[in-house]
């Protein structure tokens, strides 16, 4: 461990305030021989000066660019555009396995500078479940946004919170109208998220996950006012919405979430809109009469960064601790080796 030598970028997106890393954490790797250097950031909900406590180096934002050929990366978000190779091993969510919009392009960068991605979604144990993950506070923000937003107390722009600061404004006033609530994926990270803000609110939501999808009762579905989507699938599915159901006279839905935001995927499952929502404008309305609308938000755990952050970075220090070329790591990579595999023989084809 004594050779590591992390460096943890500050994140280009504006609205991104969490970290894979929190100072307490830090404090544990650099206790253990890791080298820790970290960007200076002003959004990181965690100031740099507390890293520093923590015996970690300080670098200006953006400098990864020009680390030590052996410093490992470590982000969440998406990279600038720039520089067009990446020499560095990258450890981030990379969403580029999947056919995603900018998936070939990012790929392209890394095999053109002999680096690597590290897709912190594909750190996983040996029967395939994550490692680290912030499915929870996902599925907890988007399914209070959506409470928000389906009782008219949605503001925006968004802006950072707390747990017991969005609690407040969560749970039912007196003489709210009820409403009901379905959570598809119930049984997974983010549906229980989800699930636990409903109840938060009030409201005790219909819980969905594989045996109810395999038979999927559309009608049923539509049936709900509010719908938490919290489903990242890997293979193809039929899709829960099409834009025909948008136009059903069966359609009491109002209110969509959808937590996974796999938007230009093949393997989305919600194929009814095509482009996420942001802070600024958090909603999109999907159809006027009868109103739906559409948050899709592709950072929701950044609204409650100190909590989801400490989570993350709770579940992701042992297997910083444990970093190596087997293991969980080793899977990483080698699913990193496929991408760029297959993305050289769909070129070969084409060409």
């Amino acid at each position: 461990m004594t050779e590591l030598h992390l460096w943890l970028r500050h994140e280009p997106r504006t609205t991104e305030r969490r970290t894979p890393v929190v100072p307490a954490d830090a404090r544990r790797l650099v206790d253990s021989g890791v080298t820790l250097t970290v960007e200076e950031s002003e959004q990181r909900i965690f100031p740099i000066e507390e890293y520093e406590a923590a015996g970690c180096r300080r670098a200006p934002a953006g400098s990864w660019v020009s680390a030590p050929r052996d410093a490992v990366i470590l982000g969440l978000k998406e990279l600038p555009d720039e520089p067009p190779v990446l020499p560095h091993r990258h450890i981030f969510f990379g969403h580029a396995y999947k056919q995603q919009p900018g998936a070939a392009e990012l790929l392209r960068r890394f095999t053109a500078g002999g680096g690597a991605l590290l897709d912190l979604e594909y750190l996983v144990d040996d029967e395939g479940r994550r490692l680290a993950a912030f499915g929870f506070w996902a599925g907890y923000l988007g399914a209070a946004l959506a409470v928000l937003q389906h009782r008219g107390r949605l503001t925006a722009p968004l802006t950072p919170t707390t747990k017991d600061d969005l609690d407040a404004v969560l749970r039912p006033e007196a003489g709210a109208a009820p409403f009901t609530a379905l959570v598809i994926g119930a049984l997974g990270r983010s549906g229980r998220g989800a699930w636990t803000a409903f109840r938060t609110a009030g409201v005790e939501a219909t819980r969905w996950d594989l045996a109810e999808t395999r038979d999927l009762d559309r009608r049923a579905l539509l049936g709900h006012d509010v719908l938490v989507n919290a489903v990242l699938a890997t293979t193809l599915v039929p899709p829960f919405l099409r834009e025909e159901d948008l136009d059903s006279p069966a359609r009491r839905l109002r209110t969509l979430c959808d937590v996974t935001c796999d938007v230009g995927s093949p393997f989305n499952v919600l194929p009814v809109y095509d482009r996420t929502t942001d802070w600024t404008e958090p909603v999109r309305r999907l159809r006027k009469e009868p109103p739906l609308d559409l948050i899709a938000i592709d950072n929701l755990p950044s609204l409650l960064p100190r909590e989801s952050s400490a989570d993350f970075s709770a579940a992701l220090l042992p297997q910083l601790l444990a970093f190596g070329t087997g293991g969980a790591w080793g899977r990483c990579l080698d699913r990193f080796h496929q991408a760029c595999r297959e993305l050289g023989s769909a070129e070969r084809e084409e060409s």
